[in-house]
């Protein structure tokens, strides 16, 4: 087949049911493995019983989100994959209308779906995800009406939630980056492929409704707080030549200061700062992108869009 749904899983036992029966509902034929993480919440029993037609891998550990992506995707033979959190829920069409849209260009390296508020439909969750000089990611449209976003566009980064990738390109530019464990790699392997020329994009078509957190535990807690704020530092001291990381460095602080202070209010402001500081202390064990002259313009136009994203989010 030319798709293959990979789902990682942990402790997602209560959300598995509802997640693979859209699947099995779907309008397109697909495989489908699911990746286990050490689940103790008899996730697997489960899926042996219920979903046995899915092929499933069982990890003696929680090897993270990226490693288990990873060994979805060496496991399947397809041309595309569709990573699927398992607190997703998708309409009939959703996989066919993200094939629909990743096949109209060979440079599109992978679509994000529409993804809306499970528990309160008439909010967006996610509509692509966009990253700044400043050294933040951000879910486009969050909360907001999905009435306003029903238009295709070019995205920054796919979110690895809800997203198909286009195999060849990941053979091309590397898989996602294990050592970030969990957030924040969608991000970076998005930053790569636009560093190589290629593009990623929203599908309005395709809607999902996403819980959100279902894994970790709610939008603000220790152990995404602690992880976002490492990746976060990896993010740019990867993808940035060292020119470009000298010129965004003020930005990037400025940036890790003002969340500092947003987390402080949280009462994960010494959670934050710990990651912030890992990521500084961990960050040579992260293999930088290798610069390439003939990718000048991409970094150019990269440049750009941050500085664009950065002055869209702060004023508009």
């Amino acid at each position: 087949m030319d798709l293959t749904v990979v789902i990682p899983n942990y402790n997602g036992q209560p959300f598995l049911g509802e997640c693979l029966e859209s699947l099995k509902n779907q309008d397109h034929p697909f495989n489908v493995i699911i990746v286990d993480n050490a689940s103790n919440d008899g996730s697997v029993a489960y899926i042996r019983e219920h979903y046995p037609e899915f092929k499933l891998i069982e990890n003696q550990e929680n090897i993270g989100f990226a490693a288990a992506v990873n060994q979805g995707i060496k496991a399947s033979g397809s041309h595309y994959i569709f990573l699927l959190n398992n607190d997703v829920y998708l309409e009939v069409d959703t996989i066919s209308n993200l094939l629909k849209c990743i096949k109209t260009n060979e440079n599109i390296f992978a679509v994000s779906s529409k993804m809306i508020q499970y528990h309160d439909r008439t909010k967006m969750d996610d509509a692509g995800d966009e990253y700044t000089i400043l050294g933040w990611a951000k879910r486009v449209g969050y909360g907001k009406s999905p009435d306003k976003y029903v238009h295709n566009r070019e995205i920054f980064s796919a979110s690895a939630a809800a997203s198909i990738y286009r195999r060849s390109i990941l053979e091309e530019i590397g898989y996602f980056d294990e050592n970030f464990f969990a957030y924040m790699e969608d991000v970076d392997i998005s930053y790569r492929a636009r560093i190589h020329g290629y593009h990623c994009w929203y599908c309005p078509e395709a809607v999902v409704y996403h819980v959100g957190s279902g894994t970790s535990g709610g939008r603000y807690n220790k152990f995404k707080t602690r992880l976002a704020a490492r990746n976060n530092v990896y993010v740019p001291y990867k993808n940035m030549p060292w020119p470009q990381l000298l010129v965004n460095l003020v930005f990037l602080c400025t940036g890790y200061f003002i969340k500092y202070l947003f987390f402080m209010r949280k009462g994960y402001g010494e959670i934050y700062l710990d990651g912030l500081k890992e990521g500084f202390k961990s960050r040579k064990r992260i293999g930088k992108a290798i610069y390439d002259p003939k990718n000048f313009k991409n970094y150019l136009i990269i440049q750009w869009i941050l500085i664009r994203n950065t002055f869209k989010f702060l004023f508009y």
